[in-house]
């Protein structure tokens, strides 16, 4: 069981995930840009780190601040949450080359999933 998980998305599905994590036991860290600072689940979480300005290019989907941010607060895992980060074969890459556990699939299962949903040529 992990100790501390960073959760990399905003808004209700942050709030649940922080909800079970509680239930478990388990810390939590929520990352924010400039403009969820006051946000409930920035609030919500145990810990809690500025990652950027409001456009998700420059926060929710910097994946370099991300990792830095789970470093700098000892989380062992990353919830990505869904959308933003979740689907994303690099970011799971990174973070197993981290030293990260991702929560979600492995970068090779993304990577053959993308694959697959491409449009096929004739």
């Amino acid at each position: 069981m992990f100790k501390k998980i960073l959760i990399a998305n905003r808004s209700e599905i942050a709030i649940r995930v922080m909800r079970a994590c509680r239930e478990l036991e388990v810390k939590t860290v929520a990352v924010y840009s400039e403009v969820d600072k006051n946000a409930l689940f920035a609030k919500y979480a145990d810990e809690a780190f500025p990652i950027g300005p409001a456009p998700v290019a420059q926060s929710y989907l910097n994946m370099d601040k991300i990792i830095e941010v789970a470093h700098k607060s000892g989380a062992e895992a990353i919830h990505p949450g869904y959308g933003f980060l979740s689907e994303n074969e690099i970011f799971a890459d990174r973070c197993e080359k981290e030293g990260i556990i991702f929560i979600g699939l492995q970068a090779i299962l993304l990577k053959a999933w993308e694959a697959r949903s491409r449009p096929r040529r004739p």
